[in-house]
């Protein structure tokens, strides 16, 4: 069936409905993104009680140790992980290249063929075409040229230009 246009005030209305849709949208995401981070600050860092007493302050300063040292083996084991999945990568691409390298292509051998021969190979055994290919040509006659003069001795050129006279010669010569 046909499709019918739409007209461009209707096109106009539903991009910039698209375009309240898609802002509306991003806002939501920005919102659940902002609830998401305060609940996770409120998960790892609880709010600080400052301790009255020697003892209290003692625990609380263990406690804050251990969880260093939890952050610090998280770390350092990602560390390691990422370490490892970089030397994996590194070989797989010096693999990747040894593979590249190793298939080297073979040096082509010249081959004579005539031009029958070639169109045969090219066409293949349905076409028997045999083309002489020098019948084609022009054939360009060769013309000989005349020297227009024959240079002899020079005092006697200049001889003969010296002077009106020489120079009127030279004129009607030329034209």
């Amino acid at each position: 069936m046909a499709e019918k246009k739409m007209s461009s005030s209707r096109r106009n209305q539903l991009k910039s409905l698209l375009l309240q849709i898609g802002e509306a949208m991003l806002e939501e995401e920005a919102r659940e993104a902002e609830k998401e981070k305060k609940q996770y600050m409120e998960e790892k860092c609880p709010t600080f009680s400052n301790p009255g007493c020697m003892q209290e302050l003692q625990e609380l300063c263990r406690k804050l140790h251990k969880q260093i040292d939890l952050v610090d083996e998280e770390r350092y084991d990602t560390e390691i992980k990422v370490q490892k999945s970089n030397k994996e990568i590194d070989n797989l691409k010096l693999m990747v290249q040894e593979l590249k390298g190793k298939f080297k292509k073979p040096a082509l051998k010249k081959v004579k063929m005539s031009a029958d021969t070639m169109l045969a190979a090219l066409l293949g055994s349905k076409h028997k075409v045999s083309m002489d290919l020098r019948a084609n040509l022009k054939q360009v006659k060769k013309e000989v040229k005349e020297e227009e003069k024959q240079t002899g001795d020079w005092r006697k050129n200049i001889e003969d230009k010296a002077g009106m006279d020489g120079r009127k010669k030279m004129f009607e010569t030329d034209a």
